[in-house]
């Protein structure tokens, strides 16, 4: 990744009000169609997996500035807000349940564009696949609870989904972009978002972990009995304690919220690893797209490599702000509905306007900066 950095996305609950995400549609459609006219659907794929450009979309329609409803609603109003007919872009999954209809709303998009069946299983594919890395894979204590696939008519995708912190109310968003994405399991993220960045996560992606994964899929091929020897063998019954493995910081150690979920696991899915052996994976990849294998067994498979054969998984935690409207709660300050209404019908007769080739009308668009601080009071802040 070329850009790394941090935003603060702590847990908000309630629902935007119907008013605001009526407004938010009409304004995003807007957004969409300009970019896709100007700049065509690659740019915009680009663009939503920018968390720098997602998290001002959502300023600019005017959801909060550092809510982590921001990925949740800003994803639910692109969806409302996408059309195949006329953008060609369209976004399957959502929040919680919405996130297990995901492969099969991709087949029917894939299907109203005509995709091959092999083109459409590849984006089933790359939605399990993307969902499974950021759950399992890497593990610093933010299961998935929302999963949001976008899909470009020529079958090009980008994924934006988000996991939450029990322990603390924090969010951490993971945004994924089909053209960067050389392989699942080597750092495959165009960026990670999050509020905290912790001082211990265990990163199977990570190019310095290739000897853990390595290791782990020379494992999953053994016998499960011989890695069940192995697993007990390395019990805190046999070694003095777990704090040996896992790296401490210097003035937190290694104790309290990190040990709850970094702990040796108590039961590794030995049907899973039965699987894997009967399976016989050739890389990590196809290992982790084992059904059963979760985060318990890869954390496992993961402490063997390291305390019998040396194979160090990374440690490290892999993890980038705008008002222009208000915000739906107030902050910065409440949402005016007039400069609103306004902007949409500016956008609206914009893209009107550009399709019969006006452009000097898109060009008054890329000037927004001088009607913003004019009439919306626009304040920008960059992490």
């Amino acid at each position: 990744m070329k850009r790394t950095g941090f935003a603060e996305l702590p847990l908000h609950y309630g629902k935007a009000p119907p008013w605001l995400v009526e407004r938010m549609i009409k304004l995003a459609k807007g957004i969409i169609a300009v970019i896709v006219d100007e700049y065509g659907r690659d740019v915009f794929l680009r663009r939503i997996s920018d968390p720098y450009w997602f998290q001002a979309l959502g300023c600019v329609l005017g959801y909060d500035w550092h809510s982590s409803g921001v990925t949740t609603v800003v994803t639910g109003v692109l969806k409302s807000a996408s059309n195949l007919e006329d953008l060609g872009l369209a976004v399957c999954g959502g929040k919680g349940k919405a996130s297990m209809q995901t492969p099969n709303e991709i087949m029917k998009v894939g299907e109203a564009l005509d995709l091959s069946t092999n083109k459409i299983s590849d984006l089933q594919y790359a939605s399990k696949m993307s969902a499974k890395v950021d759950n399992t894979a890497i593990q610093a204590g933010y299961p998935l609870y929302h999963h949001a696939f976008f899909i470009a008519e020529d079958g090009k995708w980008a994924v934006i989904q988000q996991g939450m912190s029990v322990k603390d109310k924090t969010a951490r968003r993971y945004h994924w972009l089909s053209e960067k994405v050389k392989e699942f399991v080597v750092e495959p993220h165009n960026a990670i978002v999050g509020d905290r960045r912790r001082e211990i996560t265990l990163d199977m992606t990570s190019r310095s972990s290739e000897g853990a994964r390595r290791t782990s899929v020379d494992l999953a091929k053994e016998e499960p009995k011989k890695v069940a020897k192995m697993h007990v063998s390395i019990r805190p019954a046999y070694q003095r304690s777990l704090q040996e493995w896992i790296p401490q910081d210097s003035e937190k150690g290694a104790k309290g919220y990190v040990a709850d979920f970094l702990s040796m696991p108590v039961a590794i899915n030995w049907k899973a690893l039965r699987k894997a052996y009967e399976f016989q994976p050739r890389d990590y990849e196809e290992l982790l797209k084992i059904r059963g294998i979760g985060p318990s067994t890869v954390r496992g498979l993961a402490l063997i490599s390291d305390l019998i054969y040396g194979e160090k998984p990374s440690w490290k935690d892999p993890l980038k702000y705008s008002f222009c409207l208000g915000g739906k709660d107030g902050v910065p300050f409440p949402v005016d509905r007039g400069a609103y209404d306004e902007i949409i019908e500016i956008l609206g007769n914009a893209v009107k306007q550009a399709k019969v080739g006006e452009k000097e009308r898109i060009n008054a668009i890329r000037r927004l900066r001088e009607f913003g601080g004019k009439r919306m009071n626009l304040r920008t802040r960059y992490r």
